[in-house]
């Protein structure tokens, strides 16, 4: 939809915007690892964090963490819908680094190598994820990528999808392993795509038990600490044949990557 001057209005609904300090700081660390590279390459390294919340504390701290990790320019640019949250996150920007605009899906006119959208598409029904999957790609620079997907509170149980133009690429689990019980808790951190999709019959119910199969299995490792336990049952997927696409490094933060083919709804 445009307005009468022709420019789009933001596509999306204002959510909840609950966030903690530090609660993305997983799939923060999985990007600068994972899309760094195409960030390094980029004539204009434009990011953006889609929904950043009812405060901008996770869009400063993914804003750093790029300069850190990956390079020094990088410009990150806020977008939420609810103006005044725009308003509220003003003093925290750093112009022309980090600053803050109204926009949603449609990304306001700007086209940026990367896109976080975090714990927002979480509330909206699952029936409009592709649409906003297509808008939000639609819009990124030739070869840009969002990161799509949900974390509990405090960030310790996450889940991610790897999306360009043609569509996901990767599904990536993570978990801070000294909290977990057992990796079934990932499920209730699907992205919404996959995450009413935890039933008989589904592959990302397949993987999910799997998984779960294996860190049962390694139990006996968990006297060398749960990363052993962790990597032992990783390891036991690949062996078994699941067609993982990360290495023990990412293992051994906890994490699990996939490709989309293997959990994609049937």
């Amino acid at each position: 939809m445009t307005t009468g001057a022709g420019r789009r209005r933001p596509y999306g609904v204002i959510t909840r915007g609950t966030t903690n300090p530090n609660r993305l700081r997983r799939v923060d660390n999985w990007i600068v690892a994972a899309c760094g590279d195409l960030l390094r390459a980029a004539p204009d390294p434009l990011v953006v964090d889609l929904g950043y919340g009812a405060t901008p504390v996770t869009a400063v701290e993914l804003r750093a963490r790029l300069a850190a990790g990956v390079r020094p320019d990088v410009r990150l640019v806020g977008l939420e819908i609810d103006p005044a949250r725009v308003a509220a996150a003003a003093p925290a920007a750093d112009p022309p680094w980090l600053t803050f605009a109204r926009g949603g899906f449609e990304l306001a006119g700007l086209r940026p190598v990367l896109v976080r959208a975090l714990n927002v598409l979480r509330q909206y029904d699952e029936s409009e994820v592709a649409e906003a999957w297509r808008t939000t790609t639609a819009a990124l620079a030739p070869g840009g990528v969002l990161v799509e997907g949900t974390c509990d509170e405090l960030g310790r149980l996450g889940g991610w999808l790897l999306i360009d133009a043609d569509g996901p690429r990767s599904l990536t689990l993570a978990a801070r392993l000294a909290t977990l019980e057992s990796p079934a808790e990932l499920a209730e951190r699907l992205p919404k795509a996959l995450i009413h999709r935890n039933v008989p019959g589904e592959r990302v119910h397949d993987l999910i038990r799997a998984l779960d199969d294996a860190w049962r299995d390694a139990a006996g490792y968990a006297v060398f600490g749960p990363r052993q336990r962790w990597v032992h049952a990783v390891r036991s997927l690949k062996e078994a044949g699941w067609p993982l696409l990360d290495r023990p490094t990412r293992w051994r933060l906890g994490e699990l990557t996939v490709p989309w083919p293997t959990v994609a709804p049937r």
